[in-house]
């Protein structure tokens, strides 16, 4: 049963906001280059849960510096599931790295976010010395899953945006 499916980003939403995060002076050809070379996130085996994200660019972070990294992908998925973003266990181990959001959680609707539902992943080293991440190395996995309603009043709120951009209530 196939409940999602991973796409790139335009390349113009991709430049923007690689721009806007990655703190190197690119050029245009290079951007060109680095988008055409995303990977689509996959499993590393058969019996593999999670789906690795690849680095877009080579990071360095010391003792609690934070980054965001582009992933250049976007997921469109049926209603009812949620893909859940968590460090691959070789960064949280040798790096205690996570995610500044603790957990990503990437709704179903975010597909049509503004933003096309860029998949935009903030992390932190947490650990003691300094943690590398290359360009196309597996960094992030995401896992989905489904999740179920509680008895409410009927939410007809549209999202327009990523972090924060349900609202404030």
């Amino acid at each position: 049963m196939y409940i999602a499916e991973f796409e790139k980003v335009s390349l113009e939403q991709f430049i923007k906001d690689y721009r806007s995060m990655v703190n190197e002076d690119v050029g245009e050809e290079s951007l060109r280059q680095i988008y055409d070379d995303i990977r689509l996130p996959k499993r590393a085996t058969s019996g593999s849960a999670g789906y690795d994200f690849y680095s877009t660019a080579t990071i360095e972070l010391k003792p609690n510096e934070t980054t965001r990294i582009p992933s250049g992908i976007r997921v469109r998925m049926d209603k009812g599931y949620v893909l859940n973003l968590y460090p691959r266990s070789s960064f949280g181990l040798k790096y205690q790295m996570s995610l500044l959001n603790t957990v990503g959680i990437i709704d179903s609707d975010y597909y049509f976010a503004e933003n096309e539902g860029h998949i935009i992943i903030g992390i932190v080293n947490r650990g003691d010395q300094t943690m590398r991440i290359n360009i196309g190395e597996r960094f992030v996995q995401g896992l989905f899953g489904a999740y179920y309603l509680a008895l409410e009043a009927d939410v007809v709120n549209k999202r327009s945006g990523g972090f924060g951009s349900s609202g404030k209530d």
